[in-house]
């Protein structure tokens, strides 16, 4: 969990900027929009594993508190996508009763963010929608008078974490070597999946056997 906790988050003040605004996101589709995150444990020689197991379901966090581990549709894509990605760069899948070499967990993290809006002049004036001679009072400008409202944000992303399991240290602790991450729009598209695990591979060309 602090790994998660150490990046998953980086781009999450800019969003809550945005999510203020009225339609920032109007000329915007789901591929502009994609965040791919990957962290390597630097002394790591990856040549030196051959093995690998992925769990059969994802974990679903949800404000850093496991909710439940599940396997949708989309979790099997994901798992799947990972799983080719590894293959495809030598190393072999094998069941985690096998004694893999790295063990790869996958997680959707969803986090809520609250804040404020002033409401005072989020519309500015209707003017150009019902103007108010519409109701007999023509030369009238709209207004709202001081009022606050409440907003909540679910920001959301998937996790993907590599441990090794071959090298285990005598202080029963079990080394991550490497993380992923996917956020922003489009993450949770099933068709997106396969994109999302090759563009997290391509950004790591020295994972491979």
């Amino acid at each position: 969990m602090s790994r998660f906790r150490l990046f998953c988050w980086a781009a999450v003040g800019s969003f809550c900027l945005l999510s203020c605004r009225k339609n920032v996101t109007d000329n915007l589709d789901d591929d502009e929009m994609p965040l791919y995150i990957t962290k390597q444990e630097p002394s790591v020689d990856f040549s030196g594993y051959s093995t690998f197991s992925l769990a059969d379901s994802v974990a679903v966090i949800n404000n850093d508190q496991l909710v439940q581990r599940v396997r949708t549709d989309y979790d099997a894509a994901f798992i799947d996508a990972i799983s080719t990605q590894m293959q495809s760069r030598g190393f072999t899948r094998v069941s985690h009763s096998d004694s893999p070499d790295l063990g790869i967990t996958i997680s959707r993290i969803y986090n809520d963010y609250t804040g404020i809006v002033d409401y005072s002049n989020y519309w500015n004036s209707y003017d150009g929608y019902w103007g108010s001679d519409y109701w007999g009072y023509p030369g009238y400008d709209y207004y709202f008078p001081p009022m606050y409202g409440t907003y909540t944000v679910t920001d959301g992303g998937v996790a993907i974490d590599m441990i090794d399991l071959k090298n285990v240290t005598s202080n029963n602790q079990l080394r991550q070597v490497w993380s992923g991450l996917v956020r922003g729009s489009g993450t949770f598209n099933i068709d997106k999946v396969p994109s999302h695990a090759q563009a997290l591979f391509d950004q790591s060309p020295y994972l491979e056997k």
